[in-house]
């Protein structure tokens, strides 16, 4: 009898681990530090911040990588069940996904070559400006430069990714990029580039769910407190920032 439980007992943490909970994070692993990949591996302060999370939570996170701008169709379709890639809290998109709580705050900054003499005037001088598709600097450059007729609508130059934006301005074909402060700050770290200005925008990072998923939100939302409340966010900060 006692080898029959044992047995019974071995099969079901079999199956329980079988049938454990697996989320899948869409990301854009183009958007270092907050999530790039390294030798074949996901990093950054976005993708620690969701290992925690899922540690908290109690659940397997597997990483799918896409252009920013197919994120939340993924999202809606279920081909995604959470989001974490820097991406902004805005009206707009509350409409058709659901947010956590904030976990960053940042602005935009506008980078260019280092050794260029361009300054924050390039945005108001027909100069040809790069962005991610769907990111903020996008809608920003959208609406206050080529919406207010500062910038035609052909210098403004949008792209899948920001390696490929970064590759087209070291290659002199477009003259800066406006982009979230803090992986601004990191290009001009790690690539020939400097910061020439800052768009104060105040913009919230959020992680993203499906509309209407209570459960996985209020799980990452009482994840995310517990980080905040233990120091465990604080440490993240202090690892990538």
């Amino acid at each position: 009898m006692k080898l029959t439980k044992c047995i019974m007992i071995f099969l079901l943490l079999v199956v329980s681990f079988v049938y454990a909970k697996t989320v899948t994070l869409g990301t854009s692993a183009d958007f270092p530090p907050f999530e790039y990949i390294e030798n074949g591996q996901f990093v950054g302060f976005d993708m620690d911040l969701m290992r925690e999370i899922a540690k908290l939570a109690d659940f397997e996170l597997k990483f799918v990588d896409m252009s920013f701008d197919s994120l939340i169709p993924a999202l809606r379709a279920g081909q995604v069940d959470v989001v974490a890639a820097a991406m902004t809290i805005t009206d707009e998109r509350k409409q058709v996904v659901d947010f956590s709580i904030p976990y960053w705050t940042a602005d935009q900054s506008i980078i260019v070559k280092a050794d260029s003499d361009l300054t924050i005037t390039i945005l108001y001088q027909k100069g040809r400006i790069g962005v991610q598709t769907g990111t903020t600097g996008d809608l920003w450059c959208t609406d206050n430069l080529v919406g207010k007729g500062l910038l035609p609508e052909k210098n403004l130059k949008r792209y899948d990714t920001f390696v490929l934006a970064l590759s087209d301005l070291l290659n002199g074909n477009i003259d800066a990029i406006v982009l979230d402060s803090p992986v601004a700050n990191r290009f001009a770290v790690i690539r020939p580039v400097k910061v020439v200005g800052i768009i104060v925008t105040g913009e919230q990072y959020g992680i993203a769910v499906k509309k209407g998923n209570k459960e996985l939100l209020d799980k990452i939302n009482s994840a995310i407190k517990i980080l905040n409340e233990t120091g465990k966010m604080a440490e993240l900060i202090d690892k990538y920032f």
